[in-house]
């Protein structure tokens, strides 16, 4: 993972993070969220894994159905953003669409995605904190405005 602070205006940080083939992308972005400590972020991706697992979000069983994409894929869009979860750590929550060899797509939560051969993030730091709450009711942690 590369890495360059390309702004910063008041409060704000601008972030341009590339990632190399074989690394995790969920994972590696957390830990970059960590490093930098971001508590509150947009980002924005594209490039391509060479397999991937999305989730559809069931409220009856209150988990994600897995839909695994067991070849190469373009990440088409992906976008997310960054809170603190409650025991104060970076969380992030991040869609993805995926274009396969067809002109399909499969979409959903990503849930891991190994690169091939890179992923191009923007990460923009929102100048307040973000809490990101477990809410029982859903089965899910979401931001929390006033926490």
């Amino acid at each position: 993972m590369k890495s360059k602070l390309v702004a910063e205006t008041s409060g704000q940080r601008i972030f341009v993070v590339v990632l190399d083939p074989g690394e995790e992308a969920f994972a590696s972005l957390t830990v970059f969220a960590g490093q930098k400590g971001l508590t509150g972020a947009s980002l924005t991706a594209i490039g391509a894994f060479e397999r991937a697992t999305v989730g559809w979000f069931d409220f009856g069983s209150k988990s994600y159905r897995k839909i695994p994409v067991d070849a190469q894929c373009e990440v088409l869009s992906a976008i997310g953003d960054v809170a603190v979860d409650d025991s104060g750590k970076p969380s992030l929550h991040l869609h993805a669409v995926l274009g396969l060899s067809d002109g399909s797509t499969r979409g959903g939560h990503l849930l891991e995605g190994i690169v091939q051969p890179t992923l191009e993030i923007t990460v923009t730091e929102a100048p307040v904190h973000l809490r990101r709450t477990k809410r029982p009711e859903l089965g899910i942690a979401l931001i929390d405005l006033d926490a």
